[in-house]
């Protein structure tokens, strides 16, 4: 005849309380790595609600002006989140005055001239490889590669016109970003939203439209210029 166990944890039985212990620590890393998101570098705090990231008096506006094809599409003009993401925030805005030179690759920390390499209509418009040109390159201007910020939480991928950081895999960022054209759940945790487009939709819509499933893009998209802009 089989003892009575003490001890039940989730429908199972446990003769002793060091296997109930065992128990407990094996669920709870299993429903973590279900639940937790997995993917992104370093812990993440709170979600932070993007109506909260928007509009703060420290956010920084910086602007693109592009070309599709040889031809002026017009600018996108973007807030970047300084107060969620500082670090993040700052080497976009950085990029887009060009003010720190030269970096370690030999080229200049600046998006002027760079392109928009990537393109999938209803997802992404990725751009920010101005070493190589092709997806493959990039520099911050902190060096090679930075850590995901998450230490003030986090902003979700709920919507498109969001830009985002694109990397190859936790903690390694450097200037490549992407521009949602949807919303894209399935990137939360593993990508830094940063900022968000506040003017030039109608721009961002037109370099969709010149994409393609494998993101090749049917004619050249280039960042002519860019910068600062001055928010009053």
């Amino acid at each position: 005849v089989k003892e009575a166990s003490k001890y039940t944890f989730m429908g199972f039985d446990f003769a002793e309380p060091k296997t109930l212990l065992l128990a407990c620590f094996m669920a709870y890393f299993v429903l973590k790595n279900v639940f937790g998101g997995g993917g992104g570098g370093g812990d993440r705090g709170a979600r932070v609600p993007l109506a909260d990231a928007v509009g703060k008096d420290e956010n920084a506006h910086v602007f693109f002006d592009v070309s599709i094809g040889g031809q002026p599409a017009g600018r996108i003009e973007m807030e970047l989140f300084v107060e969620v993401t500082p670090k993040t925030a700052e080497n976009f805005r950085a990029l887009c005055t060009g003010e720190k030179g030269t970096g370690h690759s030999g080229k200049k920390l600046h998006f002027k001239g760079s392109s928009f390499h990537r393109v999938i209509p209803a997802f992404m418009c990725q751009g920010g490889d101005f070493t190589a040109g092709n997806g493959t390159g990039g520099e911050s201007i902190y060096g090679s590669k930075f850590d995901d910020e998450w230490e003030n939480g986090y902003v979700c991928h709920t919507e498109p016109f969001l830009l985002s950081m694109a990397n190859a895999g936790p903690n390694t960022n450097g200037s490549q970003f992407f521009l949602t054209t949807r919303s894209t759940p399935h990137l939360d945790g593993k990508h830094v939203v940063f900022g968000k487009v506040s003017s030039g939709r109608d721009v961002v819509e037109a370099i969709e439209k010149v994409g393609s499933g494998g993101g090749a893009t049917r004619q050249p998209v280039v960042v002519e210029d860019c910068g600062e802009i001055e928010h009053i």
